[in-house]
């Protein structure tokens, strides 16, 4: 069983923002649901119609190098994988993700999912600014109502 908090933070972190979207790349969901890279590819490749462009999209050079640049990770990784990909990544959204888990149909892939779909909600809850209090129209404090009330008689 994965820790909420830690599952969920550790999801966040791997979390980038590419076309305005906030994706996680496919070595990433892989990883997190412990399968390989090139396997969780071919199984998403085997099932592209479940796949719209606002579910999964395959990274540009030219966005992968400019992420590449940013990922700390990277250099972390077990004998530097990933610094060199034969293929560009592809991005999966919040629903691509937890397709990909529903493809993969394993326990270790659905209990992730939950996982993706809160670090998602947090994410959003972070970069959504709080509404402020509203009052309905025409409302006036009592406080200025016992005073004009007083003024006038």
């Amino acid at each position: 069983m994965i820790t909420p908090l830690l599952a969920t933070e550790a999801i966040t972190l791997r979390i980038a923002t590419v076309r305005g979207q906030r994706v996680l790349l496919d070595a990433d969901l892989a990883a997190l649901y412990e399968v390989e890279t090139k396997r969780f590819n071919e199984a998403v490749r085997r099932n592209l119609s479940k796949f719209p462009a606002d579910f999964m999209f395959q990274l540009t050079s030219e966005e992968w190098g400019t992420l590449r640049s940013q990922l700390a990770t990277l250099d972390a990784a077990p004998g530097g994988r990933g610094q060199h990909r034969k293929y560009l990544p592809y991005a999966f959204t919040e629903h691509g993700a937890i397709m990909a888990a529903n493809l993969l149909s394993s326990p270790r892939a659905i209990e992730v999912s939950v996982y993706v779909v809160r670090a998602s909600v947090h994410m959003r809850e972070l970069m959504t600014p709080p509404d402020p209090p509203k009052r309905p129209i025409g409302f006036v404090q009592p406080e200025h109502n016992n005073e004009k009330a007083k003024g006038t008689r």
